[in-house]
């Protein structure tokens, strides 16, 4: 999986001002997460990792005893910590998922809502997140699997040669890269959301105001055309149902340790 890094720093940073407003899909993901990680999870030092504007952060408070919330993003850490401006025992790290600046052993869990399939290397991110837990600490996360936006990667596909959509990982594979990490006690579940969109404008509006469009390395580096585009859209629209379009997003929901 190639994925431009400074493009992902950026696409977030812009979506900043933008992402509450149209982040329902992250909120019932970051509900799940909870639930299913479940209150003897929620204690301790925790780690929330790509925090964005701070939803799982506020979720993790309740039992913990302090969160270090980190994101690559620096706009997102800046609305997280203005919306946490009275909690005291929340810390705050601009940095890479994949270079953790973090001492060894140092959290009791490691939370992650929906943001590590920006990574570029995974095995690598469950072999550090391993690295800074605690003995018996768990890694809690969700991911988005490889049926998210299958409609919408049908649809580039019938436009042009170019790969417009990011690829994601199976439940199988991310099982494959946390046992390499050493975790050996791994739990998934995986659930399909389909939200309804007025048109397909208003799905790639959604993505971009979240900052989860394109960042593929090797991406066309050529404007798409306004015949491409009609082409896609022309091809989307068989999806449609009734005066809606329909959007898959398959989210993968981890416990492990």
């Amino acid at each position: 999986m190639y994925l431009d890094k400074a493009k992902i720093k950026q696409s977030f940073a812009a979506a900043s001002a933008t992402y509450d407003g149209v982040a329902d899909l992250q909120r019932t993901v970051g509900k799940t997460l909870l639930n299913i990680a479940g209150s003897e999870s929620v204690a301790g030092t925790l780690l929330d990792l790509g925090c964005g504007t701070g939803f799982l952060t506020s979720g993790l408070l309740a039992n913990s005893t302090s969160i270090v919330a980190l994101d690559i993003a620096l706009p997102m850490l800046q609305v997280t910590r203005t919306k946490l401006a009275t909690t005291q025992n929340v810390s705050y790290i601009c940095a890479d998922a994949e270079q953790l600046p973090l001492a060894e052993k140092i959290v009791d869990g490691v939370f992650s809502n929906l943001a590590l399939q920006w990574c570029v290397n995974l095995g690598a991110v469950f072999a550090d997140i391993k690295r800074v837990l605690r003995p018996d600490g768990q890694l809690v996360f969700s991911i988005f699997g490889p049926q998210t936006l299958q409609e919408l990667k049908s649809a580039w596909a019938a436009a042009d040669d170019y790969r417009h959509v990011n690829d994601f990982y199976s439940g199988q594979q991310l099982t494959h890269f946390l046992r390499q990490a050493g975790f050996t006690k791994i739990a998934i579940e995986i659930r399909l959301y389909n939200p309804n969109y007025d048109s397909v404008w208003a799905l790639m509006r959604e993505l971009k105001h979240i900052g989860a469009h394109n960042v593929m390395a090797g991406r066309n580096q050529n404007i798409t055309t306004k015949a491409q585009m009609q082409r896609m859209i022309a091809a989307y629209e068989q999806h449609r149902v009734g005066d809606r379009v329909p959007a898959t997003f398959e989210v993968i929901m981890v416990k492990a340790s």
